[in-house]
């Protein structure tokens, strides 16, 4: 379990983090969301004591990351995927972190195996293609076979066979009792990932809910109704309170009501319906809704 308390972190006169305060459970994928600058990758390096707290801290399963002996096998973290000496081989890049964390050498063919990289285990790091090394920032945290596991942006460059695979290993990893913290901008890839989220602004804490919970908080869903007489279906729904807006291709969006009362008033006036149905709002558009206004940089219309 990962305890955030009133963590915050200035530089200068600047406030990358403002007084958060969070809890991540084991036994889910707890996806870490906020748009750019939101202070997302500070907040997990502050995790790890890579960066030091103005105020505040942080406890991995009850003590400061500092103070944990073999770290590795406690934590592992994947933040910066090109951040390891080129001139080594895959295999050394393991090795030698193994070794300071008292972790048996064969665990290093192990988890080369399980990321897939077991083919080019004698190749320089520095030669990897950017998916390949985001395979072996993978492994490097595997590598202790932690219970706790944090992962920056980790399906970047991946191919999409790539992203099924992270994606079923983070799940699987959570399945057996394990903390897994996200951070991504993939709002598709976390909506299929994730089952809780922690949503930042501007540093400060904006949502703590699960994803059901978040979408339905911050989108407008409505029952969508296809119907060759729009004018007598809207007119029903008027008078029963309903409010309706017509959709770009014609179909009509009921708000504040569900779709089996839809069904049910069409019948009882003699409507034809072709389709009635509940549009729920992705995870993007309720995380676009929600941040909109704690985005740190955002494009102009067109002009």
């Amino acid at each position: 379990m990962i305890e955030v308390r009133d963590l915050s972190k200035k530089y200068g006169t600047t406030t990358a983090v403002d007084r958060l305060s969070f809890t991540v459970r084991p036994g889910q994928v707890t996806g870490f969301l906020g748009p750019n600058g939101a202070g997302k990758s500070t907040t997990m390096r502050m995790m790890l004591d890579l960066d030091r707290p103005t105020t505040g801290h942080v406890l991995i399963d009850g003590e400061r990351y500092r103070r944990l002996s073999d770290p590795l096998r406690r934590v592992g973290a994947l933040l910066e995927a090109r951040a390891v000496h080129g001139g080594r081989s895959v295999y050394d890049t393991l090795r030698w972190p193994a070794r300071s964390n008292r972790i048996p050498e064969a665990r290093v063919r192990e988890v080369l195996e399980l990321v897939g990289l077991a083919g080019v285990a004698h190749q320089r790091a520095k030669g990897l293609s950017l998916g390949m090394a985001q395979r072996l920032g993978i492994a490097a945290a595997l590598l202790g076979d932690p219970p706790v596991l944090l992962f920056d942006e980790p399906v970047n460059g991946l191919d999409p066979e790539g992203i099924l695979w992270i994606r079923n290993l983070m799940k699987d990893l959570a399945a057996e009792g394990r903390t897994v913290f996200v951070s991504s901008h993939l709002m598709s890839e976390m909506a299929l990932t994730a089952e809780h989220l922690i949503v930042i602004g501007r540093g400060r804490l904006l949502a703590d809910t699960t994803v059901a919970a978040f979408i339905e908080a911050n989108s407008r869903s409505c029952v969508l109704i296809r119907t060759p007489e729009p004018d007598r279906m809207r007119a029903a729904l008027a008078g029963v309170g309903v409010r309706v807006e017509r959709a770009a291709d014609g179909a009509l969006e009921a708000y504040g009501t569900r779709a089996a009362a839809v069904g049910e008033l069409a019948a009882a006036q003699g409507l034809t319906v072709h389709e009635v149905s509940t549009r729920q709002a992705s995870l993007e558009e309720a995380f676009m809704r929600l941040t909109g206004e704690a985005a740190e940089h955002r494009a102009g219309g067109a002009r």
